[in-house]
């Protein structure tokens, strides 16, 4: 399976926010919860970068490969898309 370290580090992210959420029900301090928060979003941040690589070398590559210019644009497309995702 080509995602199996992706889904390792979501499943990591999930077991983190169910840690959030009793943080939260146990009123711990806001710092500290915080700092969970952001240590998900920077796991989040670098699961999507794999994927977005991921996709790069595996569908891009081979539209490239193919020559089938239709099939280039396509994708090249969905690539400036992603990217203007991952700006906002």
């Amino acid at each position: 399976m080509r995602f199996t370290k992706e889904i390792d580090r979501l499943k990591r992210v999930e077991g983190q926010a169910r840690g959030v959420i009793r943080m939260m029900e146990d009123e711990r301090y806001c710092v500290d919860i915080l700092q969970q928060i952001s240590a998900m979003e920077a796991a989040l941040r670098a699961t999507r970068t794999r994927v977005l690589a991921i996709h790069a070398q595996a569908c891009v590559a081979e539209a490239i490969e193919s020559g089938d210019k239709e099939a280039q644009r396509v994708k090249f497309a969905e690539l400036a898309e992603l990217f203007g995702k991952m700006g906002h």
